[in-house]
């Protein structure tokens, strides 16, 4: 591991040294924890979005719900 060195504001401060003494961790471990539930996070999102973007396009169901008219989705329907 590496030592790094951040600054941050006193509020940010504050609130990361509460979060850490209650969670029992150190305010190294508690950053530490933060910053790799973050990087899962977005690796998880991008793997979603790979597999989501390589199905490709195809057709819209529509028998299986139907869509609302346009008057509908800008509640317009008892306007006219």
């Amino acid at each position: 591991m590496r030592n790094v060195t951040v600054t941050l504001d006193e509020e940010t401060v504050r609130w990361a040294r509460i979060e850490a003494a209650r969670r029992d961790m150190s305010l190294s471990r508690f950053i530490r924890e933060i910053l790799r539930e973050r990087m899962e996070d977005r690796a998880r999102y991008e793997d979603a979005m790979r597999r989501y973007l390589s199905r490709g396009a195809g057709p819209l169901r529509r028998e299986a719900i139907p869509y609302p008219t346009r008057d509908e989705v800008h509640g317009r329907a008892g306007l006219r």
